[in-house]
Order: C-alpha cells, then structure tokens, then sequence
C-alpha cells in the first residue's frame, strides 16, 4: 500500500473525521499492528506441567516404500519375486474398498525384473519356492546367457555394494551376478557364483561401481545345461547399519525426536506382526492392500526396534485392531516384553534378540472410527474389542501404557463420519458419534492415553449451516493460513475442557492427548512455508503441556530432503531440531497487552471458541525453564510478512546479562533446503548482550532467545 502524502492525509482527517475513522479500522491487521509495539510479561512463578520429550516425536508407515526406501537401504525392487519376470511392468490386483478410483492407488512399479534370452527362459515355480508363492526358474542355455536383469539402480563412484543371493540349480553350472554402469565393456563387474546344488545356498555379492549414475543395471544370468532357481537377491550399500541408510540415520538422529510410531497408519488394520519377524530372505512378501503395494517384510518388529535404538529413541507400536485379534496383539508384546523363556521370547531370541525391549507405548488399533479401515466396526463392538485387547497385553507386561484410537468432535465432522453413525454432522459430546467421549467412558481404565489425529487445511474449513467443507474464499490472510494447525490442537483442547466438565471419572484419572498423526499440507516439498505454521502449533502445545503429551508427525521422512543416496534435514526437520535443541522444559506464563483476534469461522466442530495464540498479536510468544530452572528460553513468532517489535518484561526471576538467540528468518517464505541445491534456509545463532528493551524480529521469522537466570 502506498502511504498518503502528509498534507492530503492532514486535510482529509480534520475536513472529514469520520470518513477517517472508517479509513483507519480498514487498514489491513499486518500494518495496524506496525503502528505499535506489543507488550508482553513472562512470569516464571507461574510454571505448567513439563513439556514432553514426545511433543517431537515421528511417524513411520509402510505406506508403499515410505520405509523400504525412505529409511531402508535396499536397492532392489520387487527382490523376492511376488510378480513374475516381465518385458513389461506388472499389473497390480485391482484396487478395492474406499482406494477404488483414486489415482494414487492405481500404481504400476517403476522398476521390475526384465528377463534375458527370451520371454519364455523364465517361468515362474510354483511347486517349490523358496518364500511366497513362487520363485523364478531360468533355463540354461549352452551358448547365450539366460536369467532377468532389473535397471534404474543408483550407485556412485568409488562406493561399495554388497549383499546376496539364494541359489539353487543343475550341478557344474555357473551363474554371473553383474553390475553394469555404462555400454562399454569395461563398464562393469562380474561375480562368479558356483557350485550350485538343489538346496538353496546363499552366496554374498561385492561390487564398487566407477562412476556416478541413477540408470545401473544388475543382472543375473547363467550358461549350461539344466537351470537354476533364484530363491531372492539383495544389494545395499556397504556402509549400510544394520541395514538402514546412513546418510538417513545421520539427519534423524539430530532431531532427538523422543519417540517413533510404527507401523501404522490404516496399513497396521490389515498387517500380520509375523510376516516381518525371522530369517529376512525367508520373511513372505505380500501384497499391502490399503497402500496397494508391494511389502516384501524386510523391516519388521526386530528391525524397527533397531531403528529406535539408532536413533535412541522409544518405541511405539501400534497393534493391528482391525483384521487382528487380541491374542495376536498379547503374542507380540510377549515377542518384545516376555523373557527368553516365553513362547514368544524364546522366538524372539532364536531371531538373534535375547534380551527383550522393554517397548512401553502400545496403540489399540489405528483410527477405527473411519469407515475406510480394514475390519472397521460399530463404536460399541469396539470397546469390548479395545478392553478385550488391553486385557490380553497387560497379562503380558501389565506396565505397558495403551494408547486408544480417539476421534473428537473435530475429527468425525471433518472425516464425515459422525453422520453416517447418528445423522449428526458434528456430534454432540457423549453421543452415539462422540467417538473419543465414548472410549472414555467405557474403556477410561484401559486407557493411558488418546490418539487424536489432524491434517490441516489453509484452504477448506467447516460450513455450520451447510455443513460440509466449503473452500475458503476469499482466502485466508498471511497470518490465518499460518495459524491453521494451532487451531486444530486449540479445538482439541476446548473438546477436551468439555470432557472434563462431563465425566468426572476423567478428572480423577487424566488421559493426557497424543497427537501421532499430524501435518500440514500446501507448503510443498521442502518449503519453508509451513514452518512458522508448526512452531505455532508447537506453542499451542506447549501452552497445555497437560493435555498434551506426545505427537508423531507424518512422517518422519518429511523432516529431510533426500533422493536414493543423500539425505539431509529440511526446513521442517530444522525446526523440530532448533527447538528440541534449544527450548525449554517447563513451560511459563506468558501474558500481553494484544490479544489474539476472534476466530475467522464460528464455532464448532475444528474450529474453536477461542484463538490460539498469546496476548500479543500479531506475534505469538511461549516461554520455558530448562529442566534444571537454571536458564530461561522464549521463542517469539512473527508469522506476519512484516518486521514486528516487542517489549518483552521478565517477572519472578533475573536473567543473566548475555545470551543466545537462534532464528530461522529466511528471505523467502518459499525457501527450500534440498539435498542438490544450495540452501535457503539456515538456523542462525547468535550471541547477545542483556535483553533488549524492544526486541524486533523479521517477517515469517522463528527466534528463540535463550539466558541463565541469576
């Protein structure tokens, strides 16, 4: 907006008072809250529960190759042969259920085993495979090579690849495993494997690739009479740990994120446990029909566990309550918890893991409000399913906490699911449709805490008087779009006030709220742009530290900018590490002469009565001791586009005369950090003086200020 020349302005105010009064309550909110400096006081004698570890916490699914790829370091496609040796990509079974018409599912694999020497060299036995329903058997020939090849394989100079491949085939004869990284001859490196016999042996594989290419090729063929079977190969990188990607390992073991959700997600409600436990090359694979993809087993219990020790954090599985059962559910924490003398332990150390893990966060089943989930029933059945369930576990390990699949008010309008029950579109509290309320106060015994799930939205929001999403338009304003996920947690938390005034028995015995799904969409991948959104979030949380206790944000792999063989944080997994590095533990009160303004939308549903945000708008500001109350760490929030100024008063305590601040202030709230670019994004730290009198922060900026306290 231009500014008014001085004199015009001077003329209009004094000529025509009220045409300025009306001019004045018009201007935009960004630009009237320049004309001030807010204020605000943080009293550290004012002190909230501490804030959890598991506020940060991640979400893993094998959601299609979310894992398999994103975290795992195989190379291979398709390495235990659930499709036959094609020229042409397989065909993938028909999507069924909720899926059916949704591009996403309707997915032919980017890469397969191609055959060599012929269509028909390779048939696919039935009779005796090696694991799952078939394995490939190739016909020698005497003079030309038979076998399968599979392209499209990463590999970079200088670097080292190893794995395996179970063989089986005719006495004397010889197969090549090669891997080729161009056309010319030299181009490639060759493993002899022999003798072969009719019991599958296992052989290891080692090549180091010359140059740097996406497009390499491995093949697998044999010269002579007879044939041989293929029973699975592998190939990883050979700085792989323990079959993990290192270059993954390293960006997410910054983040110290508390805890890790595993594996589900809708795909847990139709996921056999003990497909993924035992010999890895023996393990089935199967077709997941909720991703509707391929999951050839490789990363189960015992590699997931794995994982969380990796990354030193804790564990959090969540059991299959849709097609499972409640035995099945007892035998896995057995497979984890029991000692080496159980039936279950005593398998778990036949697998190479004699101590047991100790996993203490168990999930009863995955969102099973939702109509879409696998062996989804009727809220009633499946309270005596979740007591049945919480029963059977703490036979096992009666320490274990359970974490029951809610869904408030906001989650069965959004998904449309509390019509379908009572012809409610938002359900009343304690109703037939009141997923969470019910579990409550049929099942608050074997409850430690409530899942609750969100995916905002800066574009859609809830309609009372139609009631439906509607786009929102026009649409939502700089600061708005970015407040979208606080006003997600801010409706949880009035939903859960409401709780508390209707169940008493909720009030003697708390259920603290777990968020372990949530996201915010729109920001594109890599961006900067959701940043501000989730430190906001993160705030909201932290301002209801009681309530509030765990999150896992989907998925763990949002946090890094990778391809196939780098990986590094994103601006998303920056955040998460500026503050789980450098804010505080227990949280303090802050308060402010500005406060937040009404909400965009009326009441009801996801939306709240009441804002998120401290009293100084348009900032938002949230305080914290560290554990030891020795320092004091305030991050103050700008999610405007405009510099923005604050006085900020210390009450209860004295802070040193030197401190830290560490900011995320980009140029551009489209910045990126990708792992082939220079990045734009960086966490800036700071040595300061004393506090200043008036602290000024830059437009869509994050900055945490950090002193001891004398």
């Amino acid at each position: 907006m231009h500014p008014f020349p001085k004199l015009a302005f001077a003329k209009t105010l004094s000529q025509h008072p009220a045409v300025c009064l009306l001019f004045l309550l018009a201007l935009p909110c960004a630009l009237w809250s320049q004309a001030r400096i807010v204020n605000a006081t943080i009293d550290t004698s004012k002190t909230g529960a501490p804030i959890s570890k598991n506020i940060y916490g991640q979400f893993l699914e094998h959601g299609g190759d979310t894992v398999n790829t994103g975290v795992w370091s195989e190379m291979l496609v398709d390495r235990k042969f659930y499709y036959p040796i094609a020229t042409s990509a397989p065909k993938p079974p028909p999507v069924m259920g909720n899926a059916a018409g949704n591009p996403r599912f309707n997915r032919t694999p980017a890469r397969w085993w191609a055959p060599i020497g012929g269509d028909d060299v390779v048939t696919m036995d039935t009779k005796t495979p090696y694991t799952g329903d078939h394995t490939p058997l190739v016909k020698f020939d005497a003079k030309d090579p038979h076998g399968f090849m599979q392209s499209g394989i990463a590999v970079r100079k200088g670097k080292a690849y190893t794995g395996r491949i179970q063989l089986a085939g005719s006495p004397g004869a010889v197969v090549k495993v090669t891997l080729i990284w161009g056309k010319e001859a030299a181009s490639r490196q060759t493993v002899m494997l022999h003798p072969l016999g009719q019991s599958f042996h296992k052989f290891p594989l080692r090549f180091a690739a010359a140059v740097d290419t996406d497009d390499a090729t491995l093949e697998i063929t044999g010269t002579g009479t007879g044939s041989f079977h293929v029973g699975t190969v592998s190939l990883m990188p050979a700085d792989n740990i323990q079959g993990f990607r290192p270059e993954v390992i390293a960006a997410l073991k910054q983040l110290r994120f508390g805890v890790l959700r595993f594996p589900g997600g809708n795909f847990v409600s139709s996921y056999e446990w003990r497909y993924g436990v035992g010999d890895i090359d023996k393990r089935s694979p199967i077709f997941d029909p909720v991703w509707h993809a391929v999951q050839p087993n490789d990363v189960g219990t015992d590699e997931f566990l794995t994982l969380c020790r990796l990354l030193g954090v804790d564990p959090y599985i969540t059991v299959n309550a849709g097609f499972g059962d409640a035995w099945s559910a007892r035998e896995l924490v057995e497979y984890t918890n029991g000692a080496a003398t159980t039936p279950m332990g005593k398998w778990r150390a036949a697998n190479g893991h004699p101590e047991p893990y100790h996993v203490e966060f168990w999930g009863v089943g995955n969102e099973p409000w939702g109509d879409y989930q696998m062996g989804s029933m009727s809220l009633p059945q499946f309270e005596l399913k979740h007591n049945l369930f919480a029963k059977e576990m703490r036979k096992v390990d009666p320490f274990i906490k359970l974490i029951a699949g809610g869904a408030m008010p906001d989650v069965m309008e959004g998904a449309d699911q509390a019509r379908r029950i009572n012809g409610q579109y938002v359900p009343e509290y304690l109703s037939t449709a009141d997923w969470t309320g019910q579990m409550i106060l049929n099942c608050l015994d074997n409850i430690d805490m409530i899942s609750e799930h969100y995916y905002a939205s800066g574009t859609q929001h809830t309609d009372m008087k139609l009631q439906k999403k509607v786009p929102i338009d026009p649409p939502l304003s700089f600061i708005e779009w970015q407040r979208a996920p606080a006003v997600q947690v801010r409706a949880k938390y009035e939903h859960y006030q409401e709780y508390l005034k209707l169940i008493p028995a909720l009030r003697a015995k708390p259920v603290p709220i777990a968020i372990d799904e949530w996201a915010y969409f729109g920001g594109g991948p890599n961006s900067y742009k959701t940043v501000p959104a989730y430190a906001w979030a993160f705030h909201e949380m932290f301002r209801h530290s009681d309530v509030f206790q765990m999150g896992a944000l989907t998925f763990a792999t949002a946090t890094m900018s990778s391809n196939r063989t780098e990986a590094i944080l994103n601006p998303t997994g920056m955040l998460f590490k500026m503050y789980r590095d450098h804010f505080g533990v227990i949280p303090v009160e802050v308060t402010g002469d500005s406060p937040q303004p009404k909400p965009t939308f009326p009441a009801g549903g996801d939306q709240p009565a009441v804002n998120p945000g401290s009293d100084t708008y348009p900032l938002d500001v949230s305080a914290a001791l560290s554990e030891d109350r020795k320092t004091l760490t305030f991050a103050v929030l700008n999610p405007s586009d405009s510099e923005q100024s604050i006085r900020i008063a210390i009450n209860g305590t004295k802070l040193a005369s030197a401190g830290k601040l560490w900011r995320m202030a980009p140029d551009s709230i489209n910045a990126t950090v990708q792992v082939d670019k220079k990045p734009e994004v960086q966490v800036e730290e700071q040595t300061l003086g004393s506090l200043p009198g008036t602290v000024t922060v830059r437009p869509f900026s994050v900055n945490i200020y950090s002193y001891p306290v004398q």
